[in-house]
């Protein structure tokens, strides 16, 4: 008896499928299927029911899948901790990021670290709404929301604090007039982000603000909505200011109270919450902190 064919088995049903489950573990869907065929042959029993639309679990298939699914995942466990002690950097390592921050500064960050480690391969996944911690296997899931009340199995490790401004186009403004403090913000329609419910500013003399956001005008957590929308007139973002730079450079956009300045994007790192990070994981917070520490003392850095 194999006992690779076994944990296929459990890899399968946990995934939710033969596709999900090579796709997560980079290996041929054929291969499972094999692997679970396999199994079902020597031990003469069907387990997994399989339709077009979903798979089920036959009584046998449930009741091998409770015995011995703990014991599996604590092996796979148990693997991870080995390769994190050991110095190879190697396999794959499956990232989930928001858009605004993986667009712009993940890709160089996982282009220098492949290029140091020849074995490592890097799957970015650039999400628009919130991500399902660990739900799809990451390895590593960048929020900018801070999971102080994620269980005990997620640790939370801040990397990144982005400078963000208000824009607005050129259009827009020769229609309403200048802004001179941000509480005139409140009088110009908004592009505001998915979870936007108000916009925080410091400002000279440790003055502070805060603008409401009733009724944008639009409302999307994807970054590139809401700088598209700003470019065409439509309304006032918030955004990064690393995102939106070259529309600035060309004057195609705006910085509007510039002297007040706006509550930074914080961006965490979650990881599963292991004894030991594997060596994939580190060399790329490494990198990624590296890079946070010079955008920090460049010019403009936030």
């Amino acid at each position: 008896m194999n006992w690779d064919d076994f944990d296929a088995f459990c890899q399968v049903v946990e995934h939710g499928g033969f596709t999900a489950a090579a796709r997560a573990l980079d290996r041929p869907k054929s291969s499972l299927s094999a692997s679970v065929a396999r199994l079902e042959a020597g031990l003469g029993t069907r387990l997994l029911e399989r339709t077009t639309r979903k798979l089920r679990l036959t009584e046998a298939g449930d009741s091998l899948f409770r015995d011995i699914s703990k014991p599996f995942a604590q092996l796979r466990e148990r693997a991870v901790d080995a390769l994190a002690q050991g110095g190879v950097v190697q396999g794959t390592l499956r990232i989930a990021a928001p858009y605004e921050f993986g667009a712009h500064h993940l890709a160089a960050v996982a282009c220098r670290v492949m290029g140091q480690h020849e074995q490592l391969k890097v799957h970015i996944d650039v999400e628009h709404a919130r991500v399902a911690l660990f739900e799809r296997q990451f390895d590593l899931v960048f929020s900018a929301i801070e999971h102080s009340f994620a269980p005990s199995t997620v640790v939370t490790r801040r990397v990144y604090s982005l400078e963000r401004g208000v824009f607005a186009s050129p259009h827009l403004l020769a229609r309403h007039g200048p802004v001179q403090g941000p509480q005139e913000l409140a009088e110009l329609p908004l592009l505001a982000g998915g979870d936007d419910t108000a916009w925080s500013f410091s400002g000279p003399a440790g003055a502070v603000a805060e603008v409401a956001v009733r009724n944008p005008r639009l409302r999307s957590g994807n970054a590139g909505v809401r700088l598209e929308a700003a470019l065409a007139g439509l309304g006032v973002a918030r955004i990064t200011a690393t995102f939106c730079a070259e529309a600035v450079a060309q004057g195609r956009l705006v910085p509007l109270v510039p002297q007040w300045r706006s509550m930074p994007l914080r961006i965490y790192a979650l990881l599963p919450g292991r004894k030991l990070v594997p060596a994939k994981v580190r060399v790329f917070l490494d990198a990624l902190e590296d890079e946070a520490r010079q955008y920090a003392q460049a010019p403009g850095g936030g």
